[in-house]
């Protein structure tokens, strides 16, 4: 009986540092001295003050973070609305194409998404004279497949909601719309900053869709980075991955810390 757990705590070791333990080379050697990634030349901080003065790179972050917000606040819009009506409204016309609607670009491959949404900007384009392949469409790509995240977890949230506050709310003369403004949507907010911030991480990381719907002068910092490694890896890569990996697990401690929030 003692031999088990031993074993198990052997094989979840090995799982942690397969996964992670590349990640934390990674941040070592961004603080190393020498150019060569692979060779430890000493501690130094040389790398963070060459991503500092890379202008093209901090470009690319800057289109990033801006699409990033963008997308995550429309997805978490529609997604609280959509999440609702699935959760509230068991039986209405369309209601199981609208659900594998809502849930489909979560399951659909990007490169399928990514052709889908170029025939469409392209096609837009010819008939209607816009929008130009750049900021709107990837932030309106972004969106598209946020919602699903978002819609899923207010969803989850109202699976186990005491209507009786609702109620109680009504019942002291307030109107549905006041009921939800007052007391629905306080309550729900935990879920909805969750979604907004898996949303937000998600724009930030995507590559492939936003390689279709992108323009010549657009160019997102998962694409800049991609450029860049096909060239060789540049130890301001290893700064960059560093300074990604912080501000993800920020932003999922966050989510994490809002979903487990008690209203």
């Amino acid at each position: 009986m003692t031999r088990r757990p031993r074993f198990a705590l052997t094989v979840l070791a090995f799982g942690y540092a397969f996964l992670y333990l590349p990640i934390g080379v990674v941040i070592l050697y961004s603080f190393n001295d020498s150019r060569l990634v692979t060779v430890w030349g000493g501690f130094s901080l040389k790398w963070w003050s060459a991503l500092l003065a890379n202008e093209a790179m901090l470009s690319a972050a800057w289109l990033s973070l801006r699409i990033g917000l963008v997308s995550a606040s429309m997805a978490a819009l529609i997604g609280l609305a959509a999440g609702y009506v699935l959760a509230r409204a068991p039986r209405f016309p369309g209601r199981t194409l609208f659900g594998s609607l809502v849930i489909g670009p979560m399951v659909m491959p990007e490169v399928v998404m990514g052709i889908s949404m170029l025939l469409l900007f392209v096609g837009s384009d010819r008939l209607l004279g816009g929008p130009e392949r750049g900021f709107l469409t990837i932030a309106i790509a972004h969106t598209t497949f946020s919602i699903a995240f978002v819609a899923i977890v207010v969803q989850a949230r109202l699976a186990d909601f005491d209507r009786s506050l609702e109620e109680a709310a009504m019942d002291l003369g307030a109107t549905p719309w006041v009921t939800f403004l007052t007391v629905t949507l306080p309550l729900l907010a935990p879920a909805v900053g969750s979604g907004w911030l898996l949303a937000f991480t998600l724009s930030l990381d995507d590559l492939i869709l936003t390689q279709f719907v992108a323009g010549a002068q657009s160019q997102t910092l998962p694409m800049r980075v991609y450029s860049s490694v096909r060239l060789g890896v540049d130890p301001q890569i290893n700064v960059l991955a560093t300074l990604i990996v912080a501000l993800a697990a920020s932003l999922l401690a966050v989510s994490g810390w809002l979903t487990r929030r008690k209203a």
